[in-house]
């Protein structure tokens, strides 16, 4: 029987971009710091450093708790040569740009103690060329003692000139990015103790890069096996871009990065208003879909997997891996927030890449990855929705745990209900610009909820000879939730 972590099911997760979220002076002596950054304020580059660190991130804590999150999603943090940190050097060492180990170890205290999760970022499937066995190699040639740590096909390596071949398998021909051998076991054997090292440490989960490039037999089965040996509780939650029903068999992962719900839900919602420039790799939320598409997708992907892992899936409208769904339609904040209130209402763990809830607009790579703004431009009216919808999914157990039944999809209006035991909680949404009313039978539903917790709009019960039906009014662009 599938068994995932209970706490996943009542998270609301933070996305952090460590170089880009918050930066704070070192908590401790003798710490050295780099001397060349970005202008934090200015335009991001690819390959520029802006210096957030986790000093930074233990500041705004108070802010996370405030906000309803319990629980952190950091992209890499271990040593590396680039912003992003995708670069691995070393996977037993906290980038000493982020405040190295010592910060790390400080802020898992301070966020354990506001009872916030913390779940890193696991890239397994290639290193870096500044890796110290794939360094060995470029320095010695055939000579290294770790030749089979990687997929070396020729002499001599091309490490850093394009117009060579570079002769090793590089992660989509990225020769800076060498992969793994995970064929190797004493390369399969050190990436779990990796794995188990962390999770030693007290991280609560890995979230695991590209995972669908690791294909050797067994190897993400002994992963699991291994971590849950240590922390039955510890999240694995696989970068799974389409459907993972072979990662999500209970054997694997807990979860994956749901772009399955990112995806309907944007092309549903922006509808004509999305750019489809924004359109990238796996997800393209163009052309727009009805109501009734939607609601079509949405149970698909509901019956794609078994209850126990929908309820650990990792939802999200944007990431560091996607343009930011502000951007994408027209900073239209009416649209941005119909998407969140799905978003905040649907089976699994929510996730908001930092910056979203003050309004933070971002298009593709690197422009996604700006620097969270200071409180002067922050978006207050939606900073203030973001803190109603989660202190409401917290609220309702129902918003979490509860089965979820479509009940109306015509042309602009959604109607569901997520139900628990005795607790019914009614979201209904019209995406139009005009003014919309639904009415239908509502046979599933025991209770007349009627209290309106969320939006504006009007619902009324009527008692018919076919049954009971619901009426509901929503003006333009708009969103309830009753409960």
């Amino acid at each position: 029987m599938t068994k995932t972590p209970d706490w996943v099911k009542n998270a609301v997760f933070y996305q952090i971009f460590p170089d880009r979220f918050a930066k704070s002076p070192a908590a401790i002596k003798s710490h050295w710091e780099a001397s060349a950054y970005e202008g934090w304020d200015a335009t991001p580059t690819l390959q520029g450093y802006k210096g957030g660190n986790l000093w930074g991130v233990i500041d705004k804590l108070d802010y996370l708790k405030d906000l309803g999150i319990n629980a952190i999603y950091f992209t890499p943090i271990f040593q590396s040569t680039s912003n992003h940190r995708y670069h691995t050097h070393d996977y037993y060492e906290v980038d000493p740009m982020l405040g190295g180990n010592i910060a790390f170890d400080a802020l898992l205290k301070a966020a354990h103690e506001h009872d916030i999760k913390v779940v890193l970022d696991g890239v397994f499937n290639h290193a870096s060329r500044g890796f110290f066995f794939f360094n060995d190699i470029l320095e010695n040639g055939p000579h290294s003692p770790w030749l089979d740590w990687f997929k070396i096909h020729d002499w001599p390596l091309s490490a850093y000139d394009g117009d060579k071949p570079a002769n090793y398998e590089g992660w989509i021909g990225n020769r800076a990015l060498p992969e793994f051998n995970t064929d190797n076991p004493q390369v399969k054997e050190y990436i779990m103790q990796i794995a188990e090292y962390w999770v030693h440490q007290g991280i609560d989960g890995w979230r695991l890069d590209v995972p669908n490039e690791i294909d050797t037999p067994g190897f993400w089965q002994e992963f699991r096996d291994r971590v849950k040996a240590i922390n039955p509780e510890a999240y694995i939650v696989g970068e799974i871009w389409g459907d993972a029903s072979y990662w999500l068999d209970g054997t694997q992962f807990d979860g994956v990065m749901n772009y399955r719900f990112t995806e309907p839900t944007i092309a549903f919602v922006g509808g004509e208003k999305y750019d489809p420039e924004y359109c990238q790799g796996e997800l393209k939320p163009y052309p727009p879909i009805s109501a009734a598409e939607y609601a079509a997708r949405i149970d698909a992907l509901l019956k794609l997997y078994d209850w126990e892992i929908q309820q650990t899936q990792l939802n999200l409208l944007d990431s560091h891996d996607t343009p930011r769904m502000l951007t994408t339609v027209g900073e239209d904040k009416s649209i941005f927030m119909l998407a969140t209130v799905l978003l905040m209402t649907f089976p699994g763990a929510p996730s908001i890449f930092y910056g979203d809830e003050v309004a933070l607009p971002g298009g593709k790579d690197p422009d996604s990855r700006r620097v969270f703004p200071k409180p002067e431009n922050w978006d207050v009216e939606i900073l203030k929705s973001h803190k109603q919808l989660i202190a409401l999914r917290h609220q309702y157990p129902a918003l979490r745990t509860g089965t979820y039944k479509t009940l109306f999809a015509d042309q602009s209006v959604y109607v569901f209900a997520r139900v628990l035991d005795e607790e019914e909680i009614v979201v209904a949404i019209n995406v139009g610009d005009e003014p919309a009313t639904a009415i239908f039978l509502a046979t599933e539903l025991k209770f007349k909820t009627q209290d309106l917790v969320y939006g504006s709009g009007r619902l009324v019960w009527h008692d018919t000879l076919e049954g009971r039906k619901l009426e509901i009014s929503l003006p333009a662009k708009s969103s309830i939730i009753v409960a």
